[in-house]
């Protein structure tokens, strides 16, 4: 029998060493192939710029000649500059330029050349020498957090090396999702990392002034490129007129006079008077307005793709761009994935439709700038190239070939492709005539004025010195900290005039839930059971359905009611103790019973426990207003429509809502649209 045994064993290990083998010779071929690669994209380029000296001025010999091109001498207007450098393209470099896509960061500020276990990232975006050497690729987006400038500065500076050593030595443009506020959630904003931290756009919209979001956005300028980013894929110029769409917490709410104000603030803190060397170029989104979806779901998934205006108000979604974003100057645009049902002659996405992009974007409004597609319309996003992992949302035009699709988007007017890495197949459809080279050259255009007019060509690096003089600095960390402050919102104070909750004036005996005990043991005496407390404060989250998937997992999507059991246990809670209830808010909830069993109820949109601390005790004081409706009942929501705002049968709170400490409880605190 033993010698059975050790047969099977042994067999057991000879099965087991060849798997190891073969899953290391998998290893070193795939990784192995990466590393190749690598080292051929790297030996393609060229040296870096030299520098020229021309009439006691230093110039950056970009394209290597020994001598000073227009597009070299920052002495020359842009336009002329542009015309040089056009001229001087070859066709895969100008097909490269229309592409902008995710790109990895090295953990260390190195290049990220071969894919990592550590950094799921690497296994979905093409490495960096393979974009900029290979694809001829120079503008990218991040997701990346900058948890000190040090390393991102570090690998920003090598990937603007690697682009300086190309042909023409055209440098990288970066971009950046918002990455200011308190909570990162997702695709929707970014961690802040070491930036300062603000609320939400919507808590923005909850202090109402327009000065405060311009200042805001003066210092995320001033933080962006201190470590080399150049392009904000923000404002969000949508209106959240629907509820339970899992985007609202980016928006500045429901009212689009409110809304263009704010979004006409942002872009002139970010760009300036005109866009020059320390601007951050933005590019607001979504036009037309990506807020009214079917029933809530958002467009990035088939199941909500679909746009609709049963109200007939398509034109009330555009008051942010027309009032707010035009105005400002705005350099860059972004539409969204949804088909606008009804409002064109064919029922296709924003990126695909030339009546939205060419007829009404550029040729009603005047639009000049640059139209970037939101990301993946054309192919699948795949993990290291072969596993699917999320479908192109080519919404009403699946059935086009990839080809096809690029087509239809560069006929209705798209500029740049997001979310692609493909400009071989844009090279291809100008080699077999489906396209006109010149049409490139337009798109091409404008995105080397922008390139220019920031400044990129002359001075693409960033220094380490001044961006930790920069980066969250204390006057800005303090200026987010005060901004936290005025944007949270009282809905609730006691239950009648004589029963006022807050602000508590005494030390007492506190419950509390998602506070940090060590800022609550400031302001109580912290007890461990609801039963030994004389209060309790807990910070809430807003309900949303869990949904599978990289990217509906991130999303705050669904019904916008507490479920049981978590309804219960937090009634069950409010009905021991006297609680002060905390929810952050991204979305219009529904939640009258919690409401109404709370001794005070309070809004925030992003903010630190000491903030909403301070409040309940008195060492500041509620001057938010509700940017948004929180309506009375599930069948409200259900009943309102997707694009009219302020719609919701007898809210629970209305639009414009907010108590002041010196109000009593039954008081209304509406604001009228003008908040400032």
């Amino acid at each position: 029998m033993s010698g059975i045994v050790f047969k099977v064993a042994k067999g057991l290990g000879f099965l087991i060493a060849g798997l190891i083998g073969l899953l290391l010779i998998l290893f070193i071929l795939i990784f192995g192939r990466f590393q190749v690669a690598s080292w051929s994209n790297l030996a393609s380029l060229g040296p870096s710029a030299p520098e020229l000296n021309v009439d006691g001025f230093a110039f950056r010999d970009l394209n290597k000649n020994d001598q000073l091109d227009v597009y070299e001498d920052r002495r020359a207007s842009v336009e002329a500059r542009v015309d040089d450098l056009l001229g001087q393209m070859t066709l895969e470099e100008k097909a490269g330029l229309m592409f902008i896509n995710f790109t990895p960061v090295g953990a260390k500020g190195n290049l990220v050349e071969i894919p990592s276990l550590s950094d799921p990232t690497t296994l979905i975006f093409a490495k960096n020498s393979d974009l900029i050497a290979h694809r001829h690729m120079n503008h990218f987006s991040l997701l990346a957090p900058v948890d000190e400038p040090a390393t991102f500065i570090a690998w920003h500076n090598k990937l603007q090396g690697l682009a300086e050593r190309t042909r023409l030595g055209i440098p990288v443009t970066l971009a950046s999702d918002p990455r200011h506020g308190v909570k990162g959630a997702g695709s929707i904003s970014l961690p802040a990392g070491a930036f300062s931290k603000w609320p939400e756009p919507l808590g923005l919209a909850a202090i109402g002034n327009a000065d405060l979001v311009e200042e805001f956005a003066d210092i995320a300028r001033q933080e962006y490129r201190a470590v080399g980013i150049h392009v904000a894929l923000h404002p969000v110029a949508d209106l959240a007129t629907e509820p339970r769409w899992s985007r609202i917490s980016g928006t500045f709410g429901e009212d689009a006079n409110l809304s263009a104000r704010m979004v006409g603030a942002y872009v002139r803190g970010m760009q300036g008077a005109a866009l020059g060397p320390g601007s951050v170029a933005t590019m607001v989104k979504h036009f037309s307005g990506g807020g009214p979806q079917m029933d809530g779901e958002d467009a990035h998934f088939p199941y909500g793709k679909e746009q609709v205006y049963p109200g007939d108000n398509f034109d009330y979604h555009l008051i942010p761009f027309i009032e707010g974003a035009f105005p400002a100057g705005a350099a860059q645009i972004m539409p969204y994935y949804g088909i606008p049902m009804g409002q064109t002659s064919e029922d296709v996405g924003f990126a695909f439709n030339k009546e939205i992009i060419t007829d009404l974007l550029r040729n009603q409004h005047g639009f000049e700038g640059v139209v970037c597609s939101d990301w993946g319309l054309i192919t699948d996003a795949k993990i290291l190239g072969t596993i699917g992992i999320m479908e192109a949302r080519a919404w009403g035009v699946e059935d086009l070939s990839h080809e096809d699709r690029m087509l239809k988007m560069i006929a209705a007017g798209i500029d740049q492709f997001g979310g692609e890495n493909i400009p071989a197949m844009l090279v291809k459809l100008v080699r077999d005539g489906s396209v006109e080279e010149a049409r490139l050259d337009v798109s091409v255009r404008r995105l080397l004025r922008d390139k220019f007019r920031l400044g990129l060509f002359d001075a693409p690096y960033t220094d380490l010195e001044q961006a930790n003089a920069i980066v969250g600095r204390d006057d800005f960390m303090a200026k987010g900290l005060a901004a936290q402050r005025k944007s949270v919102v009282l809905l609730k104070n006691g239950q009648n005039d004589a029963n006022h909750w807050l602000p508590v004036s005494t030390r007492p005996k506190l419950y509390i839930e998602n506070v940090d005990p060590v800022v609550a043991g400031e302001y109580a005496d912290l007890v461990e059971t609801p039963e030994e407390a004389d209060l309790a404060i807990i910070r809430i989250e807003s309900p949303y359905e869990q949904r599978e998937g990289p990217i509906a997992s991130m999303l705050h999507a669904g019904d916008v009611d507490f479920k049981a059991p978590e309804k219960a246990r937090i009634l069950n809670l409010l009905e021991t103790v006297p609680t002060v209830v905390n929810i952050y808010l991204d979305r219009g909830i529904v939640m009258p019973e919690i409401s109404e069993a709370s001794a005070a109820l309070i809004a925030d949109f992003g903010a630190e426990d000491a903030v909403i601390l301070d409040l309940v005790f008195g060492q500041s004081e509620p001057t938010g207003k509700l940017p948004i409706e929180m309506p009375s009942s599930v069948e409200a929501v259900s009943n309102q429509f997707e694009d009219v705002p302020f719609d919701s049968a007898d809210p629970l709170y209305p639009f414009g809502f907010g108590l002041t400490y010196e109000q009593a409880a039954s008081e209304t605190a509406i604001i009228e649209t003008e908040q400032e």
